[in-house]
This record gives structure tokens, C-alpha cells and sequence, in this order.
């Protein structure tokens, strides 16, 4: 059943007709819980109270599968318009994005263009950007324009997910550019043939993945609220005396808010993961795919209770 469930939402994750209602009727039915809201300045809020716990944010305007080239643009100035409010309200904040918000699907060179405007933004105002991975069919072209741009930007870093095969190879590749990763486990639907179906197997690979990164000295972000991927992590830091200050865990905004607390208080560093935008529904479905038991919570949203 929680596996039908988890297709069925991942399913609706891609469904356009249904991303365009959930722009038009806003952020509602629950989903207010896992975004900070439609605006940006209801972000820099967000980041604000998170802040004043101590816990430093990583914010994304939402949105993915852009089709046409003043869309892109459109997007693209909400990352700089991003990139200045967390300068001037002087916030501990990272930006992430997806390539396919900047035209990753349209043309190269529309990419590329949009993409160093950001990042030239993200330069001189010092604010640190992560190229977020999407499905496996845009994983090499990600990769690729990652390390294009980190050839010309210190202040950029990507993702990578355990559930894809190929990802401890693109980890061993990568570490001839020092990057900063972000691990994750993988949020989209794939085929066998590229990721591995059980859990169990994608949870030994993520353990792999942490390791690696870790034990080659690069800066690693361990994205999950998995206490088994949290417990490991601590466990190996210990045994290889790795500083606290070369890894961090990051959960996403409205999942385990007491467990990120808890993690802080220990001494790690916490980053939340902060959407924001109307265009929030793909991300919404994926999060109610990961866990099912959110659809709790979108329930209570709709009955009020």
C-alpha cells in the first residue's frame, strides 16, 4: 500500500493541468506546512525565526519544467531578486535551484546565460548556490553544467541522489573539483534500471556515498530525517575524528522540527530547507511521497482540525 501511494503521488508530481490549478488556488490543502509561502517576503520570515534558533537555511523559489525562455527569465530574476533580500536583510541563507526552472529543458545556451547571471549575482553579494538535481534524465547534463560553472565560481555546489546506481561513481569524479555536495536520497520515480527499487539498498549506498565524500575531505551537507543515516554519520565522524565543521545535516522546513532542534543542540549544524512560490505542487507531491503518513497532515489541513 505505502508503495502504490508513494507512486500514486509521484505520479501526480508531474501532472501539469494539476501544477497549473495548484498556482491559480495557491498554497492550501495542507501544503503551507512544507513551504514558508508564496512570497519572498514570507521566506526572509521564515529565515528569520530560524536564524534566531541558531539554525542557518538553504531558501528555493519553487519551480521546475519551465517550457519557454521568458519564463526562464522570469525565474531567473526571482533567484537574484533571492540572492540580494538574503544581502540586505543580512540572513544566514543559501539559495538552491533547479536547472530546469532556468531553461535546462529549452536550450544550453539559455541555461548557461541565466545561470551565470546568477551566479555573478550570488559573487558579489557572497551568497552561496546549490544546483538541486532533478530526474535521471537531466543528471549527466546537470553534472556537467555544475562543473562547467564551478570551473569559474567558488560559491556553487550540486547534488547528488543515493537511489541512482551511477552516483558513488559521480561522487569519485567530482572530487578532482573539491565540491561541496549535497546528499540526498532521491525524490523522483525511476526505473530499475537506473536506481535501485529496495530501501535497504538505496540506504547502503547513501552510507557509501557519506563516506566517500567525507573520507576525501570535501565539505558535505547530509540531507535526510532518517535517524539510521543520521546515527551512521555520527558514528563515522567519530571514528575518523572528522571536524564538525566539514559536514552539516539539512531537513526540509516542517519535517521533524524537534529532531532539527535536537541535532543543533548537540552541536551540529542544522540547515532547514526553505521553499517558497506558487508553484509548489510538484515539490508537495514528492514530499507526500516520501512519507505518506504527511497525507495526515494535509487531511487535518482540509477538515480544520
Amino acid at each position: 500500500m505505502e508503495q502504490a501511494m508513494r507512486d500514486f503521488f509521484l505520479f501526480l508530481a508531474k501532472n501539469k493541468t494539476m501544477t497549473k490549478l495548484a498556482k491559480r488556488y495557491g498554497l492550501k490543502f495542507g501544503a503551507s506546512r512544507f513551504v514558508a509561502g508564496a512570497s519572498l517576503d514570507s521566506s526572509i520570515s521564515a529565515i528569520k525565526k530560524l536564524n534566531e534558533k541558531g539554525m542557518p537555511v538553504t531558501i528555493d523559489h519553487l519551480g521546475e519544467f519551465v517550457d519557454n525562455e521568458l519564463e526562464a527569465k522570469e525565474m531567473t530574476e526571482h533567484c537574484i531578486d533571492a540572492i540580494k533580500a538574503i544581502s540586505k536583510e543580512n540572513v544566514n541563507s543559501q539559495l538552491s535551484l533547479k536547472l530546469t526552472s532556468m531553461g535546462l529543458d529549452i536550450s544550453d545556451d539559455l541555461v548557461m546565460a541565466n545561470m551565470r547571471k546568477i551566479m555573478e549575482a550570488a559573487e558579489k553579494y557572497n551568497v552561496f548556490v546549490t544546483i538541486d538535481m532533478e530526474d535521471y534524465s537531466r543528471c549527466e547534463k546537470t553534472l556537467e553544467i555544475f562543473k562547467r560553472l564551478k570551473s569559474e565560481f567558488d560559491n556553487i555546489s550540486t547534488v547528488i541522489q543515493a537511489y541512482l546506481y551511477r552516483s558513488l561513481d559521480d561522487v569519485k569524479n567530482l572530487n578532482d573539483y573539491h565540491p561541496n555536495l549535497r546528499l540526498v536520497k532521491g525524490a523522483y520515480k525511476e526505473s530499475q534500471e537506473v536506481a535501485f527499487p529496495e530501501k535497504s539498498d538505496v540506504d547502503e549506498n547513501y552510507k557509501k556515498l557519506i563516506e566517500t565524500h567525507l573520507l576525501n575531505g570535501n565539505y558535505t551537507a547530509i540531507a535526510t530525517h532518517d535517524d539510521e543515516i543520521i546515527n551512521y554519520t555520527k558514528d563515522l565522524v567519530k571514528k575518523h575524528s572528522i571536524p564538525y565543521d566539514q559536514f552539516e545535516f539539512q531537513m526540509l522546513f516542517g519535517i521533524k522540527v524537534e529532531r532539527q532542534e535536537q541535532l543543533m543542540q548537540e552541536g551540529y549544524k542544522m540547515r532547514i530547507y526553505v521553499p517558497y512560490g506558487n508553484d509548489w505542487y510538484g515539490y508537495f507531491m514528492r514530499r507526500l511521497a516520501e512519507r505518506p503518513a504527511n497525507v495526515m497532515f494535509v487531511v487535518k489541513g482540509v477538515f480544520g482540525k
